[in-house]
């Protein structure tokens, strides 16, 4: 893949003054199409060996492009910041909207390479950590986001020649862009980087091999791709999402929703007490120093008004203002709906010593979402395994996730609507949504069993909480949590 590529490619300076203006009206033509459209945004992913060209090609691009709607991000070691949370999260919060090019540099790639070419991961955990990109950039791709992948290949006398200015020390090393040292063009090094291309050029996020040793060749070849990419993908139709019916058939089985036990109670002299004791226990939980390494992250989801907000107050009562927040997710914003569906989540990801505690969350996609036809069949039929996958880096970075869905009965429910139409204060609690939710009470109770059962892992399950008594509902939660948090430390 590399071999061919590295061999010489000339163009005379008079073919690249013909070709150029061409190319420049097509590709800007093509990103202000996107622009206007807002139908995807664009990742940029430039790769390849040190010496190459790639911050000369990248400010080619700047030049050719409209850089209002471009912006390149170059990562190095991760700071303070991003060392407390998951390794995925620097690149999610930087992805750009739709309508917008992010250019990006030592990119998710450059740690997995480096790590297994210095020996620091085995051939498994290397595979395990493309197989991660992988789903990764399926998601980017699934979520109206091209992503362009290109390799600037160098051949080794070409690479030396132009590495020359670094070992002098000459002024325009500054402008050479390295990230491999020495190791790029060694036998391991190289066997390393084309399984690494083999494994994660796929059909949604193929690798393109750019030759690079005639600098406008490389350029015009980078420029020509991206815009014919980007054309391609205008004149591709988008499906329409499709609503779900409001009563959806039901298979012969009991969801997990239906087996919960609602007739479970607490009397008022017993919640007392225990409230109190688990509230103490959990305050003495967070404030270990082994918390201070755990970030956690809370998830609240159940039918409406089965008291979620009061067991969110009765959890943070014990409970350090400045190490917690609580996030009430509404109906996303208009920039939220120009990302991926899960980066407004990713955003939140609390850092090490911190809780994020969510009102309502990244399952909206097989509820609200799924019931309601917000977003095709193929979105929220997907969505299982990328939640699974993003609750397992959260996991796998040190982070514990616990997950509750309280339920009620329909009846309590309506019971409660009552209710909060009659009580002032409370009436704000209520909405017309809340009462047309209620006539598909069996599509959500269908997308609830669905969720629960291919989302409940070993690493985040649910945690079924019976909530048509208020006072036994928050004591489960505390316990709950108090169990999962101690076992956790």
């Amino acid at each position: 893949m590399f071999q061919s590529a590295s061999l010489p490619v000339s163009l005379s300076k008079a073919d690249f003054k013909k070709l150029e203006p061409a190319l420049r009206g097509d590709l800007l033509a093509a990103q202000l199409e996107m622009i206007a459209s807002r139908a995807f945004s664009m990742v940029i992913v430039i790769a390849g060996v040190d010496g190459a060209g790639k911050n000369d090609a990248i400010a080619r691009l700047h030049e050719w492009m409209d850089v209002r709607h471009l912006v390149c991000n170059a990562y190095g070691p991760p700071t303070r910041v991003e060392r407390h949370r998951p390794e995925m999260w620097r690149y999610w919060r930087d992805l750009p909207a739709r309508g917008k090019t992010s250019i990006v540099v030592s990119s998710w790639y450059n740690d997995p390479l480096r790590d297994r070419v210095l020996g620091k991961t085995g051939e498994a955990e290397f595979e395990q950590r493309l197989s991660q990109i992988n789903r990764f950039e399926a998601l980017l791709a699934h979520e109206k986001t091209l992503v362009l992948k290109f390799w600037f290949a160098l051949g080794a006398k070409a690479q030396k020649k132009r590495l020359e200015p670094l070992r002098s020390g000459k002024a325009r090393a500054r402008r050479i862009l390295t990230e491999w040292a020495d190791i790029d063009h060694s036998p391991d090094a190289q066997a390393v980087f084309q399984l690494a291309a083999m494994t994660t050029s796929t059909a949604s996020a193929p690798w393109m091999v750019i030759p690079s040793e005639d600098p406008d060749a490389r350029d015009l070849a980078l420029g020509r791709s991206v815009q014919l990419a980007v054309s391609h993908r205008l004149a591709v139709e988008p499906g329409e999402p499709v609503a779900i019916p409001a009563a959806v058939a039901r298979v012969e089985r009991r969801s997990a929703v239906e087996s919960i036990d609602l007739g479970k109670r607490l009397s008022k002299d017993r919640y007392d007490e225990e409230l109190l004791h688990w509230q103490k226990k959990l305050t003495h939980l967070v404030d270990r120093k082994a918390a201070r390494k755990l970030p956690l992250i809370v998830v609240f989801e159940g039918n409406d008004a089965a008291g979620k907000g009061g067991a969110i107050r009765r959890l943070t009562r014990p409970m350090d203002p400045r190490r917690y927040r609580v996030h009430r997710i509404a109906a996303p914003s208009e920039e939220e709906l120009a990302h991926p569906y899960l980066w407004r989540f990713w955003r939140n990801v609390p850092r090490k010593g911190q809780t994020a505690i969510f009102d309502r969350s990244w399952y909206g996609r097989v509820l609200v979402e799924r019931v309601e036809g917000f977003c095709s069949e193929a979105d929220w039929a997907r969505a299982y395994n990328e939640i699974n996958e993003f609750e397992a880096e959260m996991g796998s970075s040190g982070g514990l996730v616990v997950k509750f869905w309280l339920a009620i009965s329909k009846e309590e429910q309506l019971a409660r609507f009552k209710a909060r139409e009659e009580t002032p204060y409370k009436q704000f609690k209520i909405t017309d949504d809340d009462w047309r939710n209620r006539l598909k009470w069996d599509a959500y109770a269908m997308a609830a069993g669905d969720m629960i059962d291919r989302t409940s892992t070993a690493g985040a399950p649910w945690h079924l909480v019976s909530a048509e008594d208020k006072r036994h509902a928050r004591v489960t939660v505390l316990k709950t949590l108090c169990k999962r948090l101690k076992a956790a430390l």
